[in-house]
């Protein structure tokens, strides 16, 4: 019984996973976007995850782009890579310099910064929904971003040394971002309602009284 179980191998965990298997798990999974369209057929999405690059600013460069068309957008964050336009901070505002290109894109507190490294990697997942919606057949020219979302990562961790051998966290703050572009609708005329008549003036029509 005891030389039965010594030399018995060990059961592979399940499944034993290669690279084959791997290969074959992430395609089986579903990414989920915290958003979903109304019409699927209308839309494209792009995403990004674990990106090396400051979340608060990515925050404030997104919030800036949403609702813009596509070209409007990518003509933007261009401008903000050759500093000509400025990204405002809204929320994550806390040291930030102020500059007067912030009051011509409409700030009230004048704090804006140009992050170069965020603008590049929206430009990039524009780029990539783009190409989604040439797949999808959908028209390029009337597409608005309709939702841009930006989470935080796990930070990674690196260290720093100070005086006295002490050691201390050197933190970065990586992000996840994902965008939905859609195509706008064309407004519809509304429809003439009825006229609506009082009592009154109803008898009136009845009894072929005209009102003065």
């Amino acid at each position: 019984f005891f030389s039965f179980q010594l030399n018995r191998k060990r059961p592979l965990s399940p499944p034993h996973r290669t690279k084959e298997h791997e290969f074959f798990f992430s395609h089986d999974t579903m990414v989920k976007y915290a958003r979903e369209s109304n019409d699927a057929t209308k839309s494209c999405k792009a995403r990004g995850t674990d990106l090396r690059v400051h979340f608060k600013n990515m925050r404030e460069t997104a919030m800036n782009i949403k609702g813009r068309s596509l070209s409007d957008a990518q003509g933007f964050l261009n401008s903000v890579m050759k500093m000509e336009r400025c990204v405002v901070f809204r929320r994550f505002c806390g040291g930030v310099g102020r500059t007067a290109q912030a009051k011509q894109e409409g700030s009230t507190n004048g704090q804006g910064r140009w992050p170069k490294k965020c603008a590049e990697i929206l430009i990039n997942l524009l780029k990539n929904a783009e190409s989604n919606a040439e797949v999808k057949g959908l028209d390029i020219d009337n597409l608005y971003i309709t939702h841009i979302q930006v989470n935080r990562a796990i930070p990674q961790r690196r260290r720093t040394y100070r005086a006295h051998g002490r050691i201390n966290p050197y933190m970065s703050s990586p992000c996840h971002v994902e965008l939905m572009l859609e195509e706008k609708e064309e407004p519809v005329a509304r429809a003439e309602e009825p006229k609506k008549y009082t009592r009154r003036q109803q008898a009136k029509l009845r009894s072929g009284i005209k009102s003065n």
